[in-house]
């Protein structure tokens, strides 16, 4: 079995990964290592698409197509609705569209809001919180399209395809201001248990690299080089568990991160625990000072030896600020700003 799934993964790497990946399809833990495989192997995992995706991973060219029913709480029965009908009578054109199709007993809010952030309906709208926002709106509007059904009623303008061209703008979402970057990645996270489209900290990655952070992708390339000596790291805090050492009674800590090479397990010992414990939100990211310890060939250890918010940790590195400037236009909008926060010395050229 070992030399056939060798064989396999190297001369159908594409389909390997994508058959791999929906064998653990409810284990999110293991999609996110996956992600990880295909980044490293250098093939596109490509994100949740209402008009594209399967119940189930697939192949789609030389990229991964990510899987609907993978997405957390949408539930595997409703998507395989949702693809049965697309596939017998073509791609959703929009929201009345799909509002006019979908089988409203079968799909609720939650399952709506879901897809909504993992973004399978950018398709229609790119505003992911408008489309978050306006699942009640889409589902009620169904729901009124099937008791019509039932009852027997024919549209205005004669039932059948085209009513949903005709009637494209009955659905009006509700105003919402688009998510920030953070925001989107955030919920987008819930929906599929890891960053697919982008990472926290990749806006970042200059000013990390700046300061000699290492990634986890590096230490684990380069163990020697690294154990058993002290490495700036960064990462977004995934989970956190505080545990009572039943030998001294004290409180220990372990601190699932991720950086946008992957994601690693940090301990964190008493005295550091209570000096920072009510600055470990889980979504928050973090600079670390940690001890990485290589226990075996699979496994390393992170003893972290200080922590602080990447914000708060970055500023007070920062002394000098220079601004470049090709005109005078940008100057008092510049001033205005810097009267309203920051601190440290700033000189403009």
């Amino acid at each position: 079995v070992a030399y056939w799934t060798a064989y396999l993964k190297a001369n159908y790497p594409v389909e390997f990964m994508a058959a791999s990946m929906t064998l653990d399809m409810q284990v999110t833990d293991k999609l996110a290592i996956f992600k990880q495989e295909l980044d490293r192997m250098g093939i596109q995992l490509l994100p949740p698409d209402i008009n594209h995706s399967n119940p189930d991973f697939k192949v789609e060219g030389d990229a991964v197509r990510y899987a609907l029913a993978a997405l957390k709480g949408v539930g595997e029965q409703a998507m395989h609705n949702l693809v049965a009908e697309r596939e017998d009578k073509g791609a959703y054109k929009d929201f009345m569209d799909l509002a006019n199709r979908i089988d409203v007993s079968g799909l609720n809010k939650r399952q709506f809001e879901q897809l909504a952030c993992a973004g399978a309906f950018d398709v229609f709208n790119e505003n992911r919180a408008q489309v978050y926002a306006g699942a009640e709106t889409v589902l009620r509007h169904a729901q009124s399209m099937a008791q019509d059904r039932e009852a027997g009623q024919v549209s205005l303008f004669g039932g059948g395809d085209d009513s949903s061209a005709a009637l494209e703008n009955k659905i009006v979402l509700p105003d919402a201001e688009p998510w920030d970057h953070m925001e989107k990645l955030r919920y987008e996270y819930e929906a599929i248990g890891f960053y697919l489209s982008a990472h926290p900290l990749d806006p970042k990655a200059q000013l990390l690299d700046q300061r000699d952070v290492i990634s986890c992708a590096n230490i684990a390339n380069s163990k020697d080089r690294f154990s058993g000596g002290m490495c700036k790291m960064a990462g977004v805090l995934l989970k956190k568990q505080i545990k009572v050492s039943p030998r001294t009674g004290k409180k220990y800590a372990f601190l699932q991160l991720s950086d946008s090479t992957g994601v690693y397990e940090a301990m964190m010992f008493t005295e550091l625990l209570m000096r920072v414990k009510d600055k470990l939100e889980t979504g928050a990211p973090f600079l670390l000072k940690v001890i990485p310890d290589i226990k075996d060939e699979e496994q390393i250890r992170y003893t972290i030896q200080d922590i602080s918010p990447l914000e708060e940790a970055l500023e007070a590195e920062i002394a000098d600020v220079t601004f470049f400037m090709k005109s005078e236009q940008p100057v008092s909008q510049l001033k205005d700003l810097l009267d309203q926060e920051g601190h440290g010395n700033v000189k403009i050229r």
